[in-house]
């Protein structure tokens, strides 16, 4: 695929659920209100982000993942061969049900597919599918069925694949597969990247990226450039831009997302801010190779926290557009 126009803003993924899709979601799963009641009020709340983004002009825009939980565990509960796991803490306060892998693991229908068509029918304006990689998905998983991680890996390739390909036929222009533990596991990192090989075989039509947050990214440079996808997705702005003197020794040749306001700090940057960011990277990475977007997804944040470091992205992008003539 040819590389897109230069400094296109976006979203990394999750975006906050409002409190009343918080409520309903705890009443649901307290069986105080059906699936379809539960339902309606996320397709609200995607509509309401995908509006937002859209009327704010970010160029490639997210659905909020306002109808998932967690990343993995959303997943796992629409395949055969998980079942449901005890609580675990993931960050914070925040907890998820462990998926466990008890069986053959097998897609048996479209799991986002509906979520991105309905999106997209929103806006004019390229909608990204997202998917979570297979290696998060073992890595954060139990096994209690395949006699090696390789093995439970390589199977949930080919169940991701199998999402990505419908995603590309609906006709998805960018789609992110998510791989935030390939930076806790650097020793694993040829398997990492030989099971995203086959999530992205085939896709020669679609920009393909993948997201990997808070990791020893040093570590692992340049041989993160060895990942399959066109662009790789990167916090930026919490470790104060250090990765670009790495850059700079070796040279990044993929397009980045570049993180630009922390995803995990309530402070709401400033546009000077963000735009001095984009103009410190473009010393080392040009426009036509650069996209836009939080550190990470905003799903930690309120809501009214996220929609304010949305608008200085958005309007630091356009400062720094305008000093290059990309405006």
């Amino acid at each position: 695929m040819s590389e897109p126009n230069g400094l296109l803003t976006t979203q990394v993924g999750s975006l906050p659920k409002s409190p009343e899709l918080l409520a309903a979601r705890a009443a649901h799963a307290g069986r105080r209100i059906d699936r379809d009641e539960l339902r309606a009020l996320e397709r609200t709340a995607t509509e309401h982000w995908v509006r937002f983004q859209d009327e704010l002009g970010m160029d490639v825009i997210v659905d909020g993942e306002q109808y998932r939980g967690d990343m993995v565990a959303f997943f796992a509960e629409e395949l055969e061969g998980f079942t449901r796991g005890g609580l675990v803490r993931s960050y914070g306060n925040r907890y998820y049900r462990k998926p466990v892998i008890t069986g053959e693991l097998r897609r048996t229908a479209p799991i986002t597919l509906d979520w991105w068509r309905f999106a997209q029918s929103l806006t004019d304006r390229p909608v990204k599918g997202m998917l979570t990689g297979p290696y998060t998905i073992r890595d954060w998983s139990f096994d209690e069925h395949y006699p090696s991680r390789e093995h439970a890996v390589m199977a949930l390739a080919e169940i991701v694949r199998q999402e990505a390909e419908d995603l590309a036929e609906a006709g998805a222009r960018f789609i992110q597969i998510d791989e935030p533990a390939v930076s806790t596991r650097m020793d694993e990192l040829d398997l990492a990247i030989e099971a995203l090989g086959v999530v992205t075989s085939g896709l020669d039509e679609v920009h393909t990226i993948t997201h990997i947050c808070y990791g020893a990214f040093h570590d692992a440079y340049p041989r993160m450039l060895d990942l399959p996808v066109d662009q790789l997705d990167l916090e930026m702005t919490n470790s104060n831009f250090d990765l670009l003197d790495a850059f700079r020794e070796y040279p990044f040749t993929k397009s980045i997302g570049l993180g630009v306001v922390d995803s995990h700090s309530h402070r709401i940057e400033s546009a000077d801010e963000v735009a001095a960011g984009i103009r410190r990277s473009l010393e080392v990475i040009p426009a036509e190779r650069t996209f836009v977007d939080p550190d990470c997804g905003l799903k930690t944040r309120t809501v009214d926290e996220a929609k304010e470091k949305l608008r200085v992205v958005v309007e630091g992008t356009r400062r720094v557009r305008e000093e290059v003539g990309l405006a």
